[in-house]
């Protein structure tokens, strides 16, 4: 996905949130915002955020001296997260489509996400969530894939939102290798985070080697690239891997919450739906099941 005018401001945002995260020198958040500013006016429009978000946070850093300024909120996104675990694996459990409540408390997860100012309550968005229509909903050809695919790549993207990951990997039922970032970015997983949140009980973990908050198929490592070419089946959380992924050459599933309007012009939804679209796919707007 290319950078829209309307990202600009959103990177300046972002930059004063981390920032303010990361210390209270007003001095060095000036510096940063001064820095960003400059960055931003030589901005290739053509380029995708994450890249652009890269290059932010990568400043965040060299400029306050914090290398992880949402450590801690990553903690507590997944001690909150691991609280209700048992209490989604029970939903799943009654559900009469296992498959796609998992799909659905997945979704639920990607809430979780301090890259926009955007308030969140995660109880309440999964209610919300286990009962919305998709605007994208692709679960057949998903279902289809799944079936023939003897493995599966799953790339996260926020931490707390990986132990909701967790339990739909559970109910995919196939090995399956879970993607982080190499450093971290904003809230996104690192392995570190994926290990506290469970998901070594249930896959293997690997860094794609980006430090961009999405997947930039270009920064990744060689190891990511092999496994992403040669996935039988492959899945995108949220709206940064969207970014990334979103013109690739590939069968990949992109589960995600629009939570911006850029993102959601870019898809041809509304704001706040809950999307399952296979790359390429058709936009089905019809009722779907609970």
């Amino acid at each position: 996905m290319k950078t829209y005018i309307d990202c600009l401001p959103c990177f300046m945002s972002q930059a004063l949130r981390a920032g303010r995260i990361a210390t209270k020198d007003e001095t060095k958040i000036k510096a940063l915002l001064d820095d960003v500013g400059c960055m931003i006016k030589d901005i290739p429009m053509d380029s995708t955020p994450p890249e652009t978000g890269k290059m932010i946070y990568q400043r965040v850093t060299e400029i306050t001296g914090v290398k992880d300024p949402y450590k801690k909120i990553k903690e507590s996104n997944i001690n909150e997260a691991l609280a209700l675990y048992p209490k989604l694996k029970q939903i799943v459990k009654n559900s009469p489509d296992k498959l796609l409540t998992a799909i659905r408390i997945a979704i639920a997860g990607n809430t979780i996400d301090l890259g926009l100012n955007r308030e969140f309550n995660i109880l309440e968005d999964l209610n919300k969530i286990l009962k919305q229509d998709f605007a994208i909903f692709d679960y057949e050809e998903f279902t289809s894939q799944l079936e023939k695919a003897k493995s599966i790549l799953y790339i996260g993207d926020n931490a707390g939102e990986s132990v909701f990951d967790k339990i739909l990997i559970e109910e995919l039922g196939k090995p399956t290798t879970y993607v982080v970032r190499d450093i971290p970015v904003i809230n996104d997983a690192t392995i570190e985070d994926a290990i506290n949140s469970g998901l070594d009980e249930v896959a293997e973990i690997i860094s794609s080697g980006t430090t961009a908050p999405g997947t930039i198929l270009k920064l990744c490592n060689n190891k990511f690239l092999h496994r992403f070419n040669n996935a039988e089946l492959i899945i995108s959380k949220g709206q940064g891997n969207y970014e990334g992924l979103s013109n690739v050459q590939r069968s990949v599933f992109f589960l995600l919450i629009a939570k911006c309007h850029v993102i959601a012009n870019d898809l041809n939804v509304k704001e706040n739906d809950i999307v399952l679209k296979a790359n390429g796919s058709i936009i089905q707007r019809h009722r779907q099941p609970m």
